[in-house]
């Protein structure tokens, strides 16, 4: 069967320990940021998917150039020959829209089908503020046309809770006449915050309010911490099966990043953390988690936030708990790279298990038990990944089709997975 993967159920516990692959979330900022800074860069444990090969891809085409793990960044970002091409990846779109509002150019970027059916309208008013001017299509989505240059600083307020249009409007106010401030609703990942802030651009004052400094980024070194959002498809795994046990030396503890882990040991997993280091004031370390027997949870507010693309492993772990697993406040899962309310609620169905969908997001009836089966990975990483998690203790194999589409984060999940379920 042509891109698809089947996965057989786990004999018995397995106890390991892995590295995971550099986080995506930061591999971006560290490109990104590279390639505005004042002077050559060193970044290393990039993340291996397709989205951040797209940030790298598209920073070469404003004069970045990267050799080995050096990234020298040009004098002023250059005009590229056309349509800069973002592929899948709303990330590199929505922070180079930040990055190119302060260079005196207009700039197009573009992206896959997927990406163009993705809102980007949430831009224009944050960075229009500053001065830049950016057009949408008539939908509010890509493509991008940013104005650029000239820009003053501002103070604005959003009303979601989106680290990629704060990461935005911050990286286009570093740019500006003038300090700015920035407030929205808490519950973001605030890497760059904490970034800038080390690099004297940024502070944090009362509440959710940031206030931006004007400046250039420093040269740096990025040592990449492991990637928890990928790192939890292995916690997910474990907490599936009692008794198994997996460790994960070197990932990201962003407070913003832990919602995940929050929900797992509400559902009764045990789980422990250890903050070992950081990367330029963001915490990285170990967490391990060992699986116990799950009961069914309601997850909304803030939560969501904190665990939006870890949502379909939420219903999966569910489908196996005991009792009805709730998720609401989570209609930003309709613009994912599909509807995730759908295809999350499919994937579950497909597997013999019982879900509903909501109009802001999902019920999983647990049974205990999945069948196994095939399911459609709709072109969604998030959904063929967490389907591989499932067959951990389904009673037969998990099919996936259209399995090629884990290339954008993490290519390997299914050899990764599948060696640590022999691991004893």
């Amino acid at each position: 069967m042509q891109d698809a993967r089947t996965l057989e159920p786990v004999g018995a516990p397995f106890h390991t320990g892995v590295r995971i692959p550099g986080d995506k979330s930061l591999s971006h900022r560290a490109v990104i940021f590279a390639a505005i800074a004042d002077g050559p860069s060193e970044i290393t444990g990039l993340a291996p998917g397709r989205d951040v090969a797209s940030s790298m891809a598209a920073v070469a085409e404003l004069g970045a150039g990267m050799s080995g793990t050096r990234l020298v960044p040009p004098e002023r970002l250059q005009r590229p020959p056309g349509p800069i091409d973002c592929g899948n990846s709303g990330t590199t779109m929505r922070l180079l829209a930040g990055a190119l509002s302060g260079a005196s150019m207009t700039t197009t970027l573009t992206g896959d089908e997927s990406l163009r059916s993705r809102p980007m309208r949430r831009l224009v008013a944050p960075l229009g503020a500053l001065g830049s001017r950016v057009t949408t299509g008539p939908d509010g989505t890509a493509p991008l046309v940013i104005e650029g240059g000239g820009l003053i600083g501002a103070d604005v307020a959003i009303d979601v809770a989106s680290a990629q249009v704060r990461t935005a409007f911050e990286l286009a106010a570093i740019q500006a006449e003038g300090p700015s401030t920035i407030r929205s609703p808490r519950g973001y990942r605030d890497h760059t915050e904490r970034w800038l802030e080390t690099f004297g651009l940024a502070s944090t004052e009362e509440g959710e309010r940031t206030r931006i400094t004007p400046g250039r980024i420093p040269a740096a070194a990025y040592t990449i911490p492991g990637d928890p959002s990928s790192a939890a498809y292995l916690w997910a795994s474990a907490a599936l099966l009692e008794g198994a046990e997996v460790v994960t030396p070197g990932v990201s503890l962003n407070p913003g990043r832990l919602g995940f882990l929050g929900i797992l040991e509400g559902m009764g997993a045990d789980v422990d953390g250890e903050v070992t280091g950081t990367i330029h004031g963001d915490p990285i370390g170990t967490v391990s988690v060992t699986g116990r027997s799950l009961q069914g949870v309601e997850v909304s507010g803030a939560t969501v936030a904190a665990a939006i693309d870890e949502l379909p492993l939420v219903a999966v772990l569910g489908a196996y708990a005991e009792g009805v697993t709730i998720v609401r406040d989570a209609a930003e899962l309709r613009a994912k790279e599909t509807d995730r309310i759908v295809s999350t609620t499919a994937m579950i169905r497909a597997l013999g298990g019982g879900a509903e969908a909501t109009e802001d997001g999902f019920a999983v009836v647990g049974t205990g038990f999945l069948p196994g089966g095939t399911v459609d990975a709709m072109g969604d990483h998030r959904i063929a990944m967490a389907a591989a998690v499932a067959a951990t203790t389904a009673d037969g194999p998990v099919t996936i089709l259209g399995a090629s589409a884990a290339d954008v984060s993490w290519p390997s999940i299914y050899d990764t997975l599948e060696a640590v379920w022999s691991s004893r």
